[in-house]
């Protein structure tokens, strides 16, 4: 009958807890970050829309929709842990691909969104809305 081998502690092939393949699971510190920009990068755009927003609409669409983007990488860095060093750069190509859909959608909305727009009230004068019935 063999004897089992006594391996000193530390020095076991699994880990507790601990990810040796690059990837960051996250912190309490790191997830704290992330909640708080993220409520950042809603309150500035909600405050701006609440009080009327910029003279020029298309600055202010185009401002939020910044922040909007902004706001998805940060989701996507501290609450999906996505960076170049992990899984041999899946996650950055995941990123890179998040990046063009999300582009994708947001030019594709605003696009169908003007042209509906458009399209359906074609002769109303957009910039100087008087209400109905004048």
């Amino acid at each position: 009958m063999s004897k089992p081998s006594i391996q000193p502690h530390g020095h076991h092939e699994q880990g507790h807890g601990h990810d040796t393949s690059g990837h960051d699971h996250g912190s309490y510190r790191s997830y704290l970050t992330g909640f708080v920009l993220a409520a950042i990068l809603t309150i500035i755009p909600f405050a701006i829309v609440m009080s009327g927003g910029f003279d020029s609409r298309v600055l202010t669409a185009v401002t939020v929709i910044g922040f909007a983007v902004v706001q998805i990488l940060v989701h996507m860095v501290y609450f999906l842990h996505m960076n170049t060093r992990s899984d041999e750069g899946w996650t950055m190509l995941s990123m890179i691909f998040t990046i063009i859909v999300v582009v994708i959608m947001i030019a594709g909305s605003v696009w169908v969104m003007y042209n509906l727009n458009t399209n359906m009230m074609p002769s109303m004068d957009h910039e100087s809305f008087q209400g109905f019935g004048s």
